[in-house]
């Protein structure tokens, strides 16, 4: 995800922040601070208000990591690699390698997160009853931090995908109708309908405020309605292109024709005599008709442009040995899969010793989109 960058790894995951979260956290802080802890609790320290809200605001956050890391350990329990999880505050997204092949198994991780937050929940409430009367402060943002987990887990629990109540109710009809793909599909209908009706819900509270809300709610709830759509579009985009890959090999998506380039010519001389000319993104490094690896233009990225001139292809090239392979037979889902879990680019497709093909992320996107376009 391009508009995320990464935070650092948990339990071997990688977290990654989306820029909304930054959003978020700047409502959310200034909610807190401007509105809720003066209105509620007046008198103190206006500076007070302000540590008190990005004290509350970070242990949200930690909440909603907690949420996702109870998702990804179920997940792993049942055999599911996470790869990362991309975080929105009162949310998040964990990229797998490969889909669940079973609903229960698909319950079990989605019913995870809303569990850990009603625990959480039931923590921050208990700390709110043990410092009531002892720690005033301490006991605000408990009793907050109990309510917007509950909250959390709630919402959650919504039956539009792909929220944790989306994937339950998936893995029901999955169940009971044995078509993951259809199940996906109404779930999908759903999550992006609920998405609609919050967005409608706040626009109309902005400017005429029903039910009581007030324009700041409309927005909250305008906002959480566009990323539940764009959420549900995109997840379930990317089933439909896993679902497009199924009963394909590698020898029907692999490249055949990458370009033969030389380990020693610059990184200059092939930018300007293979890619700017001819758009080429991978090439087969070869020396004395033997292939020594692959270049792609994740390599070349790689190098600093000031570098291009003086740096050899055999420099930046994945070596052969270093370069994961696959059969010609080799279902090109499972590649896919197989991409995703060792977080690699390109795979060599080899037949009887000898490298026959190339598969890159660019060559499955490309065709998949070639397969949509034509309805195919």
């Amino acid at each position: 995800m391009a508009s995320a960058f990464n935070i650092g790894k948990l339990f071997g995951i990688q977290f990654r922040l989306h820029y909304t979260w930054f959003i978020i956290f700047a409502l959310v802080t200034v909610s807190l601070s401007w509105q809720y802890f003066p209105s509620a609790y007046p008198g103190w320290n206006q500076f007070f208000y302000w540590v008190l809200g990005i004290a509350t605001s970070l242990l949200l956050f930690a909440s909603v990591v907690a949420h996702e890391l109870a998702h990804s350990l179920v997940s792993r329990l049942n055999g599911i690699p996470v790869k990362s999880i991309t975080l929105f505050i009162f949310g998040g997204m964990a990229q797998i390698a490969r889909e669940v092949t079973r609903p229960g198994m698909e319950l079990r991780m989605a019913a995870a997160g809303p569990i850990c937050s009603l625990a959480i929940a039931g923590f921050f409430y208990l700390v709110y009853l043990l410092t009531q009367s002892i720690i005033e402060p301490v006991a605000v943002m408990a009793y907050y931090l109990f309510y917007i987990n509950m909250a959390l887990a709630i919402f959650n629990l919504i039956p539009g995908f792909p929220l944790d109540g989306g994937r339950v109710f998936r893995s029901l009809l999955w169940h009971f109708t044995g078509s993951y793909k259809r199940s996906t599909q109404i779930a999908v209908w759903l999550g992006r309908g609920i998405g609609y009706l919050f967005i409608f819900v706040g626009i109309l509270a902005i400017f005429i405020h029903p039910f009581g809300l007030n324009w700041f709610s409309g927005l909250w709830l305008a906002f959480i309605g566009w990323f539940l759509e764009s959420a549900a579009s995109a997840s379930y985009r990317q089933v439909k292109w896993r679902d497009a890959l199924r009963g394909f090999s590698a020898s029907q998506v692999m490249t055949t024709n990458s370009p033969l380039i030389s380990p020693d010519i610059t990184v200059s001389q092939l930018v300007q005599s293979y890619i700017l000319t001819g758009g080429g993104h991978s090439f087969m490094v070869v020396s004395e008709g033997r292939v020594e690896g692959v270049l792609t233009l994740e390599n070349i990225k790689s190098v600093p442009q000031r570098r291009w001139s003086v740096t050899k292809v055999r420099e930046i090239m994945t070596p052969l040995e270093r370069l994961a392979v696959a059969h010609p037979d080799q279902d090109a889902l499972d590649i896919l899969e197989q991409m995703d879990e060792k977080e690699i680019n390109q795979i060599a497709v080899v037949d009887g010793g000898r490298v026959i093909g190339l598969i890159d992320r660019n060559n499955l996107i490309r065709f998949l989109r070639v397969r949509s376009e034509l309805g195919v």
